[in-house]
């Protein structure tokens, strides 16, 4: 019988433009958080607050370093950023015994938005930080997308499903 245990992330690392590492981060992932338009009157016991299909408001990551590097600040540029980030996280298979790994892939066109320089204190980490809009995120685990949302091209591609296909050919893009 099989009893997998998701337990949590062993480690992660950021790249930038297919194989520049970054440094040592930590990361804030976005949230998927859809514009709605609020639907009310006859026929209704209340108001409705509607998801617009496939329309999202503001995607951002946020990447926080330890300290001020040369090899980080090349993300202050205000273009479209390729990052690449990768984590190790673990199961633990109660059933046989053993602990499993997995990968989390996460790929986005990061655009910065608010560069935090840090703090200066003595003996302290300085936690620089970038904050960037994400016109593009897809998320794979295993190798499998399982979220993929292009504002741009009108994809938002969730478990399979592409749920601005119709709308793409509504507006005549395909």
């Amino acid at each position: 019988m099989a009893n997998t245990v998701p337990e949590g992330m062993i480690n992660f690392k950021v790249y930038h433009e297919g194989g520049d590492l970054l440094g040592i981060a930590e990361g804030t992932l976005p949230n998927l958080e859809s514009m709605t338009h609020e639907v009310r009157g006859a026929g209704l016991a209340g108001v409705v607050d509607s998801p617009v299909l496939g329309h999202y408001n503001s995607i951002t990551l946020s990447l926080t370093w330890r300290r001020l590097t040369g090899d980080a600040t090349v993300l202050y540029t205000p273009e479209a950023h390729d990052l690449d980030l990768y984590a190790s996280l673990k199961s633990y298979d109660a059933g046989n015994g053993v602990y499993k790994t997995s990968q989390l892939h996460i790929f986005c066109k990061a655009i910065p938005k608010t560069v935090t320089t840090g703090n200066l204190v003595v003996g302290d980490l300085m936690g620089t930080q970038v904050e960037f809009e994400l016109p593009y995120y897809k998320l794979e685990l295993d190798g499998k997308v399982q979220a993929e949302v292009d504002k741009y091209n009108y994809i938002d591609k969730i478990n399979g499903v592409d749920y601005l296909a119709d709308v793409r050919a509504d507006l005549g893009m395909e």
